[in-house]
């Protein structure tokens, strides 16, 4: 008797500890760094923008649905299993048509089906059709960096290279794309040389840069903070390194960094590192 109360109160310990490890990760989680990948990360980024919300509730929605899917076409084979094997059924069923059945197997799926492309054509549209923008900027991608021209601002730009002397490591950049909270903005993305993809995943953005061709794509941050993506198209040996790190804050501080950018980028296409890399050669 005392044997089996010491493994039970061992078996209740760990349960205990297990609890709180499953309560103190949850914790965590709730508590994680917004616009950044993080460790044994599960799910999807935090959502910082609208579009980003409705991708995750969209997952979220798929993930339950063909979970029900799964579970139900076990059960069903379970029961083929155990009920109609040949100790169960000496005597083998010989229907061949039902009627009702195939008419639900039918409808059903169509069912299912036009359930999943409702919200999934709303989504696709809200990605696609780009309101009426508050800020304009251009994204070039190039090997390996990108470059961000500001046409509503000044006409300004400038090169983001990664930074080896910051973190988070591989995301943090020289410069970074500045933008204000709360302002929709419109993003014309186009590639110098081979295919890039402007990818941000808590604003729920990935566009491709192609060389001759102006995509288009838009994000709202209803959050201040950094953001980070990367280039998400294969386009040469450093394609790793080549981060996106985008900086939201209020509308006075973007104004007074407007200000200081257009006087530090004032001379940017004469001293930009593709027109230095170009005067060296």
């Amino acid at each position: 008797m005392k044997l089996s109360r010491g493994r039970m109160s061992r078996g209740l310990m760990g349960i205990g500890v297990a609890a709180a490890t499953f309560v103190m990760s949850g914790v965590a989680m709730a508590a994680e760094v917004m616009g950044q990948p993080q460790e044994w990360e599960m799910r999807l980024q935090r959502a910082a923008t609208p579009v980003m919300e409705n991708i995750i509730w969209f997952h979220d929605f798929l993930l339950w649905l063909i979970t029900a899917i799964v579970l139900f076409v076990l059960v069903l084979l379970l029961i083929v299993i155990f009920k109609f094997n040949r100790k169960a059924n000496p005597v083998p069923s010989k229907t061949t048509h039902h009627t009702l059945i195939e008419v639900v197997w039918t409808i059903v799926p169509v069912l299912i089906l036009v359930g999943i492309s409702v919200p999934s054509f709303r989504l696709l549209f809200s990605e696609l059709d780009i309101p009426k923008s508050d800020i304009t900027i251009k994204a070039t991608g190039k090997q390996w960096y990108w470059t961000y021209a500001y046409p509503d601002n000044g006409k300004f730009e400038f090169d983001s290279l990664m930074a080896t002397d910051k973190q988070p490591r591989l995301l943090a950049v020289d410069n970074e794309l500045v933008v204000p909270v709360n302002k929709v903005i419109r993003v014309q993305v186009i590639g110098a040389d081979v295919i890039h993809s402007f990818a941000v995943p808590a604003f729920g953005i990935k566009i491709d840069a192609v060389p001759g061709r102006l995509n288009e794509t838009w994000f709202k941050a209803e959050h201040t903070g950094m953001f980070y993506g990367q280039c998400s198209e294969l386009c040469g040996k450093d394609h790793a390194y080549m981060p996106i790190a985008i900086r939201v804050v209020t509308d006075e501080e973007f104004q007074k960094w407007v200000a200081g950018a257009q006087k530090k980028f004032a001379s940017a296409r004469n001293s930009t590192f593709a027109s230095i890399e170009a005067a060296a050669h």
